[in-house]
């Protein structure tokens, strides 16, 4: 088999990694343990990580949704992620893994499950006591910093007064507020997150993770982050990127310059770009995306898809509130995996959004978000590998891999097919053909601004940790991500880069390059199916095909080898580009037959069939349980229960 550059680059920073480790690695296990049952050790390691996993996520779930109780705290927290992270960072386990592996008298189960335990302790063993003493350090500055970011009072200036609003509410007011006055406004509420967190910490965190990542042996913090998730390095990765970034900076170019000329000079503004080039059609699309039929949306569609979620359980907290964490995520305090005696543990999965349903798009808003956390849940719910290790979220698992399955299905909500089956108003009738012509020539000219905005966070992040320690400062880091804005979008931001949640925490960190390789892939995967079967939306060859291929191993295999494997083909972003460089009215034209085919194949059953999507779903609003499909009885009776809770608590939504 060849190698790609890439795939190359992975191993050898597989077999670095494994040399970092190997020169001050304890003596291989006594003669007695050697003769220990393998399969013992592995019990152990497994049961010891799955409650020390769930210990810590609890707390994470707990402190980012301001529960009331009084255990859910930031000590808590830390003190539960150090005992995890202390767990994963054993030597002697590392030690008495590479004694089990040089046995001959392995099972392949066994042999897999161990190679993931030396991957993963590969992963977090620390050698030096200094670089143990910075990650700690680090860890209570993160914690501080984020306590004090949910606390902040964000908000924005309006008509005189101070308005008080979420990241996710200012954003969206700017893309829908006709005043300019008010966009500017809320922009420089987005804008006012940077001068907090730089004047809170994380100058600091900055300063302590390179620190730490240097004392490993790494360039910095993100070289280290980046060959522990993906298994190649900060060069590697850049070296795609920036094939990507020139390629697609003439489009960008071309798509300001047509702005410009289209809806004037002051369009190309950071708080007017969104509305300018779609304001008015977001306000038409939001009767058909009414956030209280939003769950029952999501399930029908997974549910068509073929997707099945192997008996887990679900919480969903979809509301904005004050003092939530101001992302949305998906987390599992219980990964899926296969016990020694083969009963299956299916997942635990907590997921969250930031909805205010009062807001003009924010039922397209949560209907994505559904669609890609639910992504997320469905693929770490169809993990079946033989250790909790092959189905958590943090490094060994690459994050391209992960994202790659939620943007995947978040795509769909874009298609015209799609949206005539599952984009309806509140009396079910399905969103014209007209208004979704509208939107794609609205926006399709301009899509290569979201490619060079999700750009700009990995290109900002590592001029960040690659700022020399003498020139950190709160201007100094400011000023950078302005002038990465300017060189990678044309311009300030929409989403000024300081605002991006994932900078803070430790793990979403230099974590924003998964989302382009991510969408890299996504397109090809999208061109996958089309070629196999002619179409996505409502086909349920797609769920299957999806767990087989990507599903099922957790991270097991390296992430270009699976997308290779299902498409065919090495990952590049040929796929995505010739999306980009598609005429819009030949994209219209396969848009108006997907529709069409869509229209001719309803029959009106699939608005009328149950959905079983082999999972139970609680509702809740932080403490408040609002609905339980144990409780009510079925999936599609939560789902009323959950509308009628909105209706009554929105009602001007609920009646627009």
């Amino acid at each position: 088999v060849t190698l790609t550059f890439v795939e190359r680059c992975c191993t050898l920073a597989a077999v670095v990694s494994r040399q970092r480790i190997s020169m001050s690695t304890p003596p291989s296990p006594s003669y007695e343990a050697r003769l220990r049952n393998p399969a013992s050790f592995i019990e152990e390691v497994n049961t010891q990580y799955e409650g020390l996993h769930r210990a810590f996520e609890e707390q994470f779930w707990g402190t980012k949704m301001a529960l009331k109780d009084g255990s859910y705290t930031v000590d808590a927290l830390t003190k539960a992620k150090g005992e995890m992270e202390a767990f994963l960072a054993s030597k002697e386990k590392l030690a008495q893994t590479r004694g089990y592996l040089a046995r001959s008298d392995l099972s392949e189960a066994e042999r897999a499950t161990l190679a993931i335990f030396e991957r993963t302790f590969g992963c977090y063993i620390m050698e030096s006591e200094a670089a143990l003493a910075l990650r700690e350090k680090c860890t209570a500055i993160e914690g501080t910093l984020e306590d004090a970011r949910n606390k902040m009072r964000l908000g924005a200036v309006l008509d005189g007064a101070f308005v008080e609003l979420s990241s996710v509410g200012l954003r969206s007011k700017m893309r829908v507020d006709g005043s300019e006055a008010t966009r500017k406004a809320c922009w420089e509420g987005l804008r006012s997150i940077g001068e907090f967190v730089t004047a809170n910490g994380f100058v600091e965190l900055v300063r302590a993770r390179n620190a730490m990542a240097r004392e490993l042996g790494y360039e910095d913090f993100y070289d280290y982050k980046v060959t522990q998730a993906e298994g190649f390095g900060k060069g590697a990765l850049f070296g795609m990127l920036d094939t990507l970034e020139q390629g697609t900076r003439p489009l960008m170019e071309e798509a300001r310059a047509n702005l410009a000329a289209a809806k004037g000079e002051a369009a190309l503004l950071a708080y007017n770009s969104a509305y300018m080039m779609a304001g008015s059609v977001t306000q038409k699309l939001d009767p058909y995306f009414p956030f209280e039929h939003a769950v029952e949306q999501w399930g029908r569609s997974f549910a068509a898809l073929g997707i099945s979620y192997e008996g887990a359980s679900m919480r969903l907290d979809l509301l904005d509130r004050k003092g939530k964490y101001s992302n949305g995520f998906c987390h599992w305090p219980q990964p899926a995996w296969v016990k020694a005696d083969g009963s299956f543990q299916p997942t635990v999965t907590h997921f969250t959004s930031l909805a205010d349903p009062s807001a003009v798009g924010s039922g397209h808003t949560a209907l994505t978000t559904l669609m890609h956390e639910a992504g997320h849940a469905a693929h770490f719910a169809n993990i079946k590998m033989p250790s909790p290790l092959f189905s958590q979220e943090r490094a060994p698992t690459s994050v391209a891999y992960a994202e790659l399955q939620s943007m995947f299905l978040d795509s769909l909500v874009g298609d015209a097919a799609w949206r005539f089956q599952y984009a309806r108003d509140r009396e079910g009738s399905p969103l014209p053909f007209a208004l979704h012509e509208e939107d794609v020539r609205a926006k399709h000219p301009y899509e290569v601004f979201s490619l060079r905005a999700m750009l700009a966070v990995p290109y900002f992040e590592k001029a960040l940790y690659e700022l020399p320690d003498g020139e950190l400062s709160a201007a100094a880091i400011q000023a950078l991500a302005d002038e990465v804005e300017t060189r990678i979008q044309g311009g300030p931001g929409g989403r000024p880069l300081l605002s991006v949640p994932h900078l803070l925490s430790d793990e979403a960190s230099c974590y924003y390059h998964g989302y382009v390789l991510a969408e890299m892939a996504v397109h090809q995967t999208r061109a996958f199916f089309a070629a196999r079967d002619g179409v996505i939306v409502d086909n349920p060859r797609v769920g299957p095909t999806l767990r087989d291929a990507y599903w099922r191993p957790g991270n097991s295999e390296p992430f270009l080898g699976l997308v290779e494997r299902l498409t065919g083909k090495p990952l590049t972003g040929d796929s995505w580009v010739a999306t980009l460089q598609q005429p819009v009215d030949e994209l219209l034209e396969e848009e108006r037959a997907a529709y069409a085919a869509a229209a001719k194949a309803a029959n009106g059953a699939a608005a009328k069939a149950a959905v079983d999507l082999d999972m139970r779903v609680t509702l809740v609003d932080g403490d408040e349980v609002i609905a339980d499909t144990t409780e009510e009885g079925d999936f599609l009776a939560a789902c009323k229960k959950f509308e009628g809770h909105i209706r009554q608590r929105f009602p001007r939504a609920a009646a627009a």
